[in-house]
C-alpha cells in the first residue's frame, strides 16, 4: 500500500512539471540591424528580447527591451527537424518602403519563430551572429 501511494505521487509529480513546462514563456533574443516595422510598431535598430508562452503552432509574441514590451504580434511556433545554424531574422520590404519583421531564428534550437501573415513582396534574412 505504500508503493501505491508513493507511485500515485511520483505520477502527480511529473503530472505537475509537465503541464507547467508546457505552459512556461519561452525567451530569445533579437538583434537589429535596421529599423524594423513589426505589425505596424517601428523598432530601432538594437538589441531586444522577444518572449512567448505555449508550445504552438499559433502563439503571440512579445519584444522587450529594457524590461518594457515595446511590440507584439501574431506568430506561429515551427518545429524544425534539428537545430537551427544560426541567430538571425527574416523581414519583408513593404510597398510603402518599411521592412516588416517576417521569422526570427534561433542557433540551436529546432525552432522558429513565423511573424504575421504570408510574405507578399521580397524577402531578406538577417544574420544576427556577432563577428
Amino acid at each position: 500500500m505504500k508503493s501505491s501511494k508513493t507511485s500515485r505521487g511520483l505520477l502527480l509529480g511529473m503530472t505537475l512539471l509537465l503541464s507547467t513546462g508546457a505552459q512556461a514563456a519561452s525567451t530569445g533574443s533579437l538583434k537589429l540591424d535596421e529599423p524594423i516595422t513589426v505589425n505596424g510598431t517601428q523598432l530601432a535598430k538594437g538589441d531586444y528580447k522577444v518572449m512567448w508562452e505555449g508550445t504552438g503552432p499559433n502563439i503571440e509574441l512579445k519584444v522587450v527591451q529594457s524590461k518594457r514590451i515595446v511590440a507584439t504580434a501574431p506568430a506561429r511556433l515551427v518545429e524544425l527537424s534539428g537545430p537551427g545554424p544560426g541567430q538571425g531574422y527574416g523581414t519583408r520590404k513593404e510597398e510603402d518602403g518599411t521592412t516588416s519583421l517576417t521569422a526570427i531564428f534561433f542557433s540551436g534550437k529546432k525552432y522558429e519563430l513565423e511573424i504575421g501573415q504570408e510574405p507578399v513582396g521580397s524577402e531578406a534574412v538577417k544574420d544576427g551572429s556577432q563577428d
